[in-house]
């Protein structure tokens, strides 16, 4: 069994400091998680931007400045959202990407029925993102929300809009997505094509118990307080805390965890550039 690569989620678009003070927020702050989660067993870290007053932004420039940080203060891959809560606009979505070419980023591949607003994400803005992601040298990770987003990466894959191998984030567990079941964990495995990767991010309480579950599996975990913002029962975590739990679990199980630079080979990464320097 290969390696555990673990993806941290640091921030999301809606864990505020009256949530929690432990999620961060500024460039300088999500750095500082970096390193920590780095320490802890991390090989990957997902980030969202947020402005000045701690609101969701899809800014180049913020962006930037976080992408520069985390790279000069650590060796992890450096996921950047795309996501739509900041603003529904494609070509707003994918900016950063352009402008950055991160070695990855997240691509929701479906529309599905959030909370507190429906995520749209139809067939032309989706073809548009990956199209954005293949010209920047970004893999995208397929953020899967239902089974049905699967089909639909196929079918990015099928037209050439991204390269094989695929990853897949099974994000279970959230109101108005799939479960977070074994049940539907094994059928999502099973529904992806030979030789891709896969990751588990379960929401709020299902963040652990999913991720022991991935780890046996033979997938990947993503942990973090985007996802989560509790470490058990009335107990907040933080990002750090989350990532030495799962590394711990898996030590236990006698599944290494993968440094950055395995990870980036089980991925099929070829490094950001300038890593040779670093």
């Amino acid at each position: 069994m290969e390696k555990l690569v673990i993806t941290v989620a640091v921030n999301g678009s809606l864990p505020t400091r009256e949530m929690t003070p432990h999620v961060p927020v500024t460039p300088a702050e999500i750095a500082e998680t970096a390193v920590k989660c780095r320490e802890a067993g991390a090989g990957m870290i997902h980030v969202h931007a947020r402005d000045t007053e701690g609101r969701p932004t899809l800014d180049p420039d913020v962006f930037g400045e976080i992408h520069a940080e985390v790279t000069r203060r650590s060796d992890l891959i450096v996921q950047i959202s795309t996501g739509g809560r900041a603003d529904m606009d494609a070509r707003a979505r994918g900016k950063s990407v352009q402008r950055l070419c991160p070695e990855m980023a997240s691509l929701t591949t479906g529309s599905v029925n959030f909370p507190d607003q429906v995520y749209a994400n139809p067939d032309d803005v989706v073809e548009y993102l990956a199209g954005v992601m293949k010209e920047a040298g970004t893999k995208p990770e397929m953020e899967i929300f239902e089974s049905g987003m699967i089909g639909n990466a196929v079918r990015l894959l099928e037209r050439g809009l991204v390269e094989p191998p695929l990853h897949f984030d099974f994000v279970m567990g959230i109101r108005g997505g799939q479960p977070a079941t074994p049940r539907m964990l094994n059928f999502l495995v099973e529904s992806i094509p030979a030789g891709s990767t896969w990751t588990v991010a379960g929401v709020a309480r299902h963040q652990l118990p999913m991720a022991a579950l991935a780890i046996v599996m033979g997938g990947h975990v993503r942990v973090g307080l985007e996802d989560n913002l509790y470490y058990r029962r009335g107990e907040l975590a933080t990002n750090e805390q989350l990532v030495a739990r799962v590394a711990r679990i898996a030590e236990e199980l006698q599944r290494p965890v993968a440094t950055p630079d395995e990870a980036r080979a089980i991925l099929g990464l070829s490094g950001p550039e300038g890593a040779e320097s670093r």
